[in-house]
């Protein structure tokens, strides 16, 4: 099966070509398809020596608009038959693309998460970024009768008939709960698989914080009680 790679970047020009190389060493049929979230820092430029090149698509934003936004922007062109959303630092390790992809080709699920609380090796969380993300995925499941150990996991591989079952409307990091809250309402088979994780600290270019926390926290509700 062929994989559409959805890259949504803002300001990652430290990393964004080693991520790069790092997608087209995996051995798999694939396209690649990036999203520039009006970054500032010279990662648009860097992006530059992609466009037109066999398999890579390359997608500008006018505005920032955020994660969500960038990856609605990035499905629309996507044409694989499974989709993987890749973060566009160096937290999540594409080499686990086939492990990840397996559920899916065995024919058990329709969606993966790469959770980070599984086993997987990872560099030592953040104390209160942990504790968020056990209150979020705890209230998350709750609210969706899934038992994931990691809804904000940036890794998120789906069948591309998944998209056609809801629309996203997320611009920004509520992303991750909409996009839970609509797979389990539908029904859908979700698996997880345990990764490793190489996370960044703030110094490093980390952009989320405890804003997106409480963003996400009312995403969960909004999209249980009062929202399609």
């Amino acid at each position: 099966m062929k994989l559409s790679i959805v890259i949504p970047v803002y300001n990652e020009k430290k990393t964004l070509s080693e991520l790069v190389s790092r997608v087209e060493a995996v051995n798999l049929e694939k396209e690649i398809i990036i999203i520039d979230d009006a970054s500032t820092d010279g990662t648009r430029d860097l992006l530059k020596k992609y466009e037109g090149q066999e398999r890579f698509k390359v997608i500008y934003q006018s505005k920032n608009a955020g994660k969500g936004s960038a990856l609605r922007a990035g499905f629309e062109k996507a044409e694989g038959e499974i989709i993987i959303v890749q973060d566009g630092d160096l937290e999540y390790d594409p080499k686990e693309y086939p492990q990840l992809i397996k559920p899916i080709l065995d024919g058990r699920a329709d969606v993966v998460y790469g959770s980070r609380f599984l086993g997987g090796t990872h560099r030592v969380f953040f104390f209160w970024h942990y504790v968020g993300n056990k209150i979020l995925t705890t209230i998350s499941n709750m609210c969706t009768n899934l038992c994931l150990t990691d809804m904000e996991t940036g890794y998120k591989i789906f069948r591309r008939e998944v998209l056609d079952a809801f629309t996203l409307k997320c611009n920004r990091f509520g992303f991750e709960p909409e996009f839970t809250s609509k797979v389990a309402r539908h029904s859908f088979r979700v698996y997880e698989v345990p990764i490793s994780y190489s996370g960044r600290g703030y110094e490093e270019g980390k952009k989320i914080d405890w804003k997106d926390g409480v963003a996400a926290l009312w995403f969960i509700f909004r999209f249980r009680f009062f929202s399609s």
